[in-house]
């Protein structure tokens, strides 16, 4: 049996190590505050809009290839789909400037998709204003005009990416529907995981890069299940100017 002085000791010294570590566990979770938990004037990243019109926005990022892009086109003109938003890879929009022209003449939004496809998290803050500079200027050559909305390669972004975001006069765009093309499961895998999803105010997440073989597939489906449900199509500036976004938990890393 142990004195009743060594058994208050050791409860003591239990109780000051929890205490402790749920200052070191808060404190670490201080240093990185996620988006959605900005303070009020800060930029935030934008995963929907929360409206009562029966809109949403279909995205695609591109980033490689160009088997994938026109068929997408053909099927959007075929279905009537007027209004959609593409985030371009500054290098892909470079390299294929004759089916960037095709996007615009289509009518279509484009929207920056940044240079380099790697995460800007892990960029000095120098580097993340290069790279946002860098696809800015390329893409107002390559199309004619400075976009205003970006989505960061991976879907990866911390505070100081949204700030300087910001300051190049950039808003970032997210998603709250992943359409999960990316992962090549299946067209009847994206058609459910699209219509059963979305809902007004939505922003879909789809791809035109060569690495999405199902998407285009799956895109007639989808677009005539979305209006079976009420829904119509808007582009990602038109969605969020309808009312003020939603701020949503991060999503976890995605795009390809």
């Amino acid at each position: 049996m142990q004195p009743d002085w060594i058994k208050k000791r050791r409860v003591l010294l239990l109780a000051t190590a929890s205490v402790m570590a749920l200052f070191t566990i808060g404190w670490k979770m201080s240093d990185q505050v996620p988006a959605w938990k900005n303070d009020p004037g800060n930029p935030i990243a934008i995963y929907k809009v929360q409206t009562a019109k029966p809109v949403l926005a279909l995205t695609f990022d591109i980033s490689w290839g160009e088997k994938r892009t026109l068929p997408i086109l053909e099927v959007l003109k075929h279905k009537g789909v007027k209004k959609a938003t593409f985030f371009l890879s500054s290098p892909w929009a470079q390299s294929h400037p004759e089916i960037v022209k095709e996007i615009q003449e289509a009518g279509f939004e484009i929207a920056n998709h940044g240079h380099k496809h790697v995460n800007y998290s892990e960029l000095s803050d120098k580097e993340i204003a290069q790279q946002i500079q860098m696809s800015d200027e390329i893409l107002k050559k390559v199309t004619g005009t400075s976009p205003k909305l970006l989505r960061l390669p991976n879907g990866d972004f911390d505070n100081r990416v949204l700030k300087i975001a910001s300051q190049n006069g950039y808003s970032v765009i997210q998603w709250d529907t992943d359409s999960h093309d990316w992962m090549n499961k299946g067209v009847d895998s994206i058609i459910h995981r699209v219509v059963s999803k979305a809902h007004a105010g939505d922003i879909i997440l789809m791809h035109a890069s060569d690495s999405c073989k199902q998407t285009h597939l799956a895109l007639p489906v989808i677009i005539d299940k979305l209006r079976e449900k009420g829904l119509q199509f808007a582009t990602v500036s038109e969605l969020i100017h309808i009312t003020d976004p939603a701020i949503q938990v991060p999503k976890p890393k995605a795009s390809p």
